[in-house]
């Protein structure tokens, strides 16, 4: 299964955390607080017209991320 990072997924798709990156330093602690853990799905539900931020569906929860933080969430892309 390929492995990409969060901002790079469309709408609709699905997958699973497998690690945040190290670029995700200055925010780690604000990601992990919210859920964004390795080992959790989620799923991509829309993005904004400009793009960001995009929102997601993680641990029956909504969440808007700006993309500069999605790019640090490493994903596995589940097939639908």
């Amino acid at each position: 299964m390929p492995v990409t990072t969060l901002d790079c997924l469309p709408f609709g798709q699905q997958a699973l955390i497998t690690h945040l990156t190290e670029r995700a330093t200055p925010f780690r602690h604000k990601l992990l607080a919210m859920g964004i853990t390795p080992g959790c799905s989620l799923r991509v539900i829309r993005v904004a017209p400009l793009g960001d931020p995009m929102e997601i569906e993680i641990r029956g929860f909504h969440l808007c991320l700006r993309r500069s933080e999605a790019a640090t969430i490493a994903v596995e892309v589940c097939s639908s």
